[in-house]
């Protein structure tokens, strides 16, 4: 059903991010990450006390793509 919009002022817009005006069919924005943590990382509380010895986080990756998002459309 055609809408009629007034002015839209965008400010900014981030690299995931969608914006639309008008009828749409789909809408899919896609984006991959990897991320790299320890151990204890992601942790969250009051009074929380992580105790590692030895720990390590092995960031070595020796693929080019781990997710591709080529033909996501």
């Amino acid at each position: 059903m055609p809408a009629i919009v007034g002015v839209a002022q965008v400010n900014s817009i981030s690299t995931s991010s969608v914006f639309n005006i008008g009828d749409v069919y789909k809408i899919m924005p896609v984006a991959n990450v990897k991320t790299f943590s320890g151990a204890g990382s992601f942790n969250t509380g009051d009074k929380l006390e992580v105790h590692n010895k030895i720990s390590s986080t092995n960031t070595y990756d020796p693929d080019g793509a781990d997710q591709n998002i080529v033909f996501n459309a």
